[in-house]
């Protein structure tokens, strides 16, 4: 368990230069039919080989639905239209006021409250995602540009899902095996993903696909999306939705960096400063996950 906060802060971090990779071939809704297609029947065929009952439990279907929709359909979707208008930096950053939404929605969803060392984490973590986020801001009240608008809001509403999604499953949690049931939720998505493609008329693409976006497809497909995904909901199921969502606040670090390796983005002596502050932040509530399972083990 204590090893789910990195190994998502790697494989979600890769995933935004992935997805910036393949939609320079895929078009948004059908990228989203392919990856979470993709990635849910490789969990379903993992549960086959291992003897699993291959459908959620009678009482889960609600919560594959709502969590389908909100934590793996708006979330995938509208970071994908994300970084169609803003840089893989901004929008990854951007999308980590999660942990802020998710805190609020904790409190008011399930009167969960927040001690003093998530309180200080959450302040750290949301001053660096403010600090990284201010250049957008700063471009959207300069020009007043639409694109830089979307780059904002698509984002947000992203963070909105999957937080949303999140609380709704800790406060009416389901029963059954969870590759199961994290499997029926990427279906949903990609479901979901399959009506916009059909309604805006996008298709595969026709061109023999480069090497990289297949090595970038991978990527977004089984760490980004598979297996992800699975830990994702092992370890929200497991802490609190406040702890659980701060703990990837590390996801950002490694998506800028890697944006920064493969997409060429060039973050300034600013964003640096705001690496540090959400860096200092999940380290205290990577300690705090520490803590809370070694009190729950005794």
């Amino acid at each position: 368990m204590r090893l789910i906060p990195f190994v998502l802060a790697l494989a979600w971090g890769l995933n935004w230069p992935a997805v910036k990779i393949v939609l320079s071939a895929f078009p948004p809704f059908t990228l989203r039919v392919v990856g979470l297609g993709t990635g849910a029947v490789l969990l379903l065929l993992v549960a086959l080989v291992q003897g699993k009952r291959l459908t959620p439990q009678k009482g889960s279907w609600r919560g594959v639905l709502i969590g389908g929709v909100l934590a793996v359909a708006v979330f995938n979707l509208s970071t994908a239209f994300a970084q169609l208008n803003t840089s893989t930096s901004r929008a990854a950053v951007l999308t980590f006021t999660m942990p802020m939404m998710s805190a609020v929605l904790s409190w008011l969803v399930m009167g969960e409250r927040i001690g003093r060392r998530q309180v200080i984490a959450l302040g750290l973590g949301m001053a660096g995602v403010l600090v990284l986020a201010w250049p957008v801001l700063a471009s959207l009240l300069e020009v007043h540009d639409a694109r830089a608008l979307k780059g904002l809001l698509f984002p947000l509403v992203a963070a909105f899902g999957w937080a949303a999604g999140t609380v709704y499953l800790q406060r009416w949690p389901v029963a059954g095996e969870r590759m199961v049931f994290t499997a029926w939720q990427l279906l949903v998505g990609a479901a979901c993903g399959a009506i916009g493609a059909l309604a805006f008329g996008e298709r595969l693409p026709t061109e023999p696909l480069r090497i990289e976006v297949i090595v970038a497809l991978f990527v977004h497909i089984v760490p980004g999306t598979a297996m992800a995904y699975w830990l994702w909901f092992i370890m929200s199921e497991r802490v609190s939705a406040t702890v659980s969502s701060m703990t990837t606040l590390m996801v950002p670090v490694v998506g800028v960096l890697a944006a920064m390796a493969l997409v060429g983005d060039r973050p300034s002596v600013v964003d640096w400063c705001g690496f540090a502050l959400v860096l200092a932040g999940a380290a205290l509530i990577v300690l705090k996950l520490e803590f809370t399972l070694a009190a729950r083990a005794q």
